[in-house]
């Protein structure tokens, strides 16, 4: 036991230490799955209404054009590639771009609208599904393996930093989509929520045996306080109480899987829970302490709190997007995003279970 806290109480000071800027950090190959909380850019090269690829989208990216992201700017993995020495972030898997030594820097897989079920999503019609975008990354390991030999490619994986983000859809787009869905009248909430975890818990194990070792896995989020929830559910501002009991009941079963996932696997901590709910709450609740000016009203849409459809050119545009918590119905503003990446490589346990992105990033240096 005393060994053991030592080893802790030397990771905490390395974890201090360890600076995560881009000029300092030694880079590593970065890997993304998820929905279009995460989406580079991959639905740009589908057939499917859940794009975006249109201005105002990317107004204040770098080169100030709609890139696909699902933001005014940057997204969340954007600025974890900042913060773990990666010169640039991962490309989307269907880019034509994604080829030679791009191969190296990692691939982004993400698909907006998609879920942990099959059947969320269906109305975005062709998105890449979580079980296809893991085809995908076994496809990018074969790519990889004919660039640099199968030994190296197998270390570039296991080096590798993974993010996964899904749930959000399976309730927003899939349960509560419309009343009397489908999969609420199979599933009473409580049910939905187990089913749901033990199909995240296959997507996680196939993701192992792919290579993956060092995976964040974000919770749902506030679900019921996004300005589209709000329009669509609130008639005094408050989030919407269904959907927040959905997201209390989901992030902590969450969470308690990982838990038994890494000691089920043994290896240490390959899975840690990024508790993205919490780090939302703080800002939704008190957006002033934060900068913002809302977090209720999205900087672009239209109708109520601006949280009717997506952003278009035809919407209303916030002037200052950094006033706002949120930049469209359903999507944080990039100045939310550094918040919540920010979270992720500093926050406590309680936001990032077992450690937080500093922690790995000490704990690999040591290996």
């Amino acid at each position: 036991m005393e060994n053991s806290s030592t080893a802790i109480v030397l990771l905490a000071f390395l974890a201090a230490t360890v600076s995560l800027d881009c000029s300092t950090a030694e880079g590593r190959a970065f890997f993304v799955f998820g929905d279009s909380l995460v989406d580079g850019g991959n639905n740009n090269y589908l057939a499917t209404t859940a794009r975006a690829d249109s201005p105002p989208y990317g107004i204040d990216y770098p080169t100030h054009e709609a890139t696909g992201r699902f933001s005014n700017g940057l997204n969340i993995p954007d600025i974890i590639s900042e913060n773990i020495g990666g010169s640039e972030s991962p490309l989307p898997y269907l880019s034509p771009g994604l080829t030679g030594q791009r191969l190296l820097v990692g691939a982004n897989f993400a698909s907006a609208g998609v879920g942990i079920l099959n059947d969320t999503g269906v109305q975005f019609a062709n998105i890449i599904r979580i079980w296809q975008q893991l085809e995908y990354f076994h496809q990018y390991q074969e790519r990889v393996s004919g660039l640099i030999g199968a030994e190296a490619a197998t270390r570039l994986v296991r080096e590798a930093l993974v993010l996964i983000t899904l749930g959000g859809n399976d309730f927003v787009n899939n349960y509560y989509l419309v009343p009397f869905s489908a999969r609420s009248r199979q599933y009473a909430l409580p049910d939905y929520v187990r089913y749901l975890i033990s199909e995240y818990q296959s997507i996680l194990l196939r993701l192992h045996q792919l290579g993956a070792r060092r995976v964040l896995v974000t919770g749902a989020g506030p679900l019921g306080c996004a300005p589209a929830e709000l329009a669509m559910r609130s008639s005094n501002g408050e989030c919407s109480e269904e959907l927040q009991t959905a997201a209390s009941l989901y992030d902590p079963q969450l969470t308690k899987m990982l838990v038994a996932l890494n000691s089920k696997l043994g290896g240490g901590a390959v899975f840690i829970a990024a508790n993205t709910g919490l780090m939302h709450r703080d800002f939704v609740r008190n957006p002033g302490a934060f900068g913002f000016v809302t977090s209720k009203r999205a900087c672009c849409g239209q109708g109520p709190y601006n949280g009717v459809g997506l952003c278009t050119q035809l919407s209303n545009l916030c002037p200052n997007r950094e006033a706002y918590a949120f930049w469209d119905p359903f999507h944080p503003s990039e100045k939310a995003n550094r918040l919540i990446v920010g979270q992720m490589i500093s926050a406590s346990s309680e936001y990032m279970n077992p450690m937080n992105l500093s922690t790995i990033m000490a704990l690999d240096a040591m290996t």
